[in-house]
């Protein structure tokens, strides 16, 4: 089966045993940026993607990995509106095409607590030119925890989102064509994806990618390990799927994204346990 990855440093815990481990030697993997990820699973190129949770509105015959997101149940670091003038000043927006859940999410933001009539623009996520024609620009991943924060004003999405909801928010998680399914080998997909993250959350295994990423994206040691342990929460559990849901809610209200399906789970069992 083919797996399209995102290329962040918050998925390398994901990935740990596909590229350590045996798990790697059934699967054919491809890392990308999150909304490319979702358009290899709508075109059929991929067969399971770590896919952003707005891409679920939007492609259907999908099943969800149980157990398995990238979360947050503090601020992020990693989903940053950055602005050149304060918050309340804010007329134009320029917003990463790398995200889908993002994009969703701060309009939501704007829509529901901080105030309507922005205007939103898609560029790429270099923030010199993000700013040289806009107010703000949002950007996600690792560009944004590379960006210097002392320079700007700034909003933590995901803060926002846990200050205004008291709940989690779930940027993304596994899901495979429901198609593929039939045509792929058979095997427990879910307990493969939940084993690997996992082994990748493991002291040693943290050890090992603080060590390789942090020269990689010129963080401090320091900042990865506890980007990784704190700001990411790695499970899809009762708490996050009650985020997620309101996330469908309002992202609908506001027209930001189609109404989502129900989250048809593969493994319904394990889901529950999730």
């Amino acid at each position: 089966m083919r797996i399209s990855a995102i290329s962040y440093l918050n998925t390398a815990p994901l990935m740990w045993d596909f590229e350590h481990g045996n798990a790697g030697c059934d699967f054919d993997i491809s890392y990308t940026l999150p909304s490319a990820c979702a358009r290899s699973l709508a075109a059929g190129t991929a067969d399971i993607g770590i896919i952003p949770a707005a891409a679920y509105a939007q492609i259907p015959g999908l099943r969800v990995l149980p157990g398995v997101a990238i979360a947050s149940r503090q601020p992020v670091r990693s989903i940053l509106l950055v602005s050149k003038v304060p918050l309340d000043n804010i007329q134009t927006v320029a917003l990463d095409t790398s995200s889908m859940t993002s994009v969703a999410l701060i309009k939501i933001l704007f829509e529901k607590w901080l105030g309507g009539g922005r205007t939103f623009a898609p560029m790429s996520p270099d923030i010199d030119t993000m700013l040289a024609d806009h107010d703000a620009g949002l950007v996600i991943g690792d560009p944004a925890l590379q960006i210097d924060r002392s320079r700007y004003f700034t909003l933590d999405l995901a803060e926002e989102w846990i200050r205004h909801t008291g709940k989690p928010f779930v940027f993304a998680f596994w899901a495979v064509r429901h198609k593929a399914l039939s045509e792929a080998p058979s095997q427990d997909l879910a307990a493969i994806f939940q084993r690997s993250r996992d082994h990748g959350l493991e002291p040693a295994s943290l050890n090992q990618i603080t060590t390789e990423w942090a020269p990689r994206l010129a963080l401090k040691e320091s900042d990865v390990r506890s980007y990784l342990t704190e700001s990411i929460y790695y499970h899809l559990d009762a708490p996050c799927l009650e985020g997620l849901q309101l996330f469908y809610r309002y992202s609908t209200e506001i027209g930001a994204s189609p109404p989502a399906p129900g989250i048809d789970f593969l493994n319904d069992a394990k889901a529950c346990m999730a």
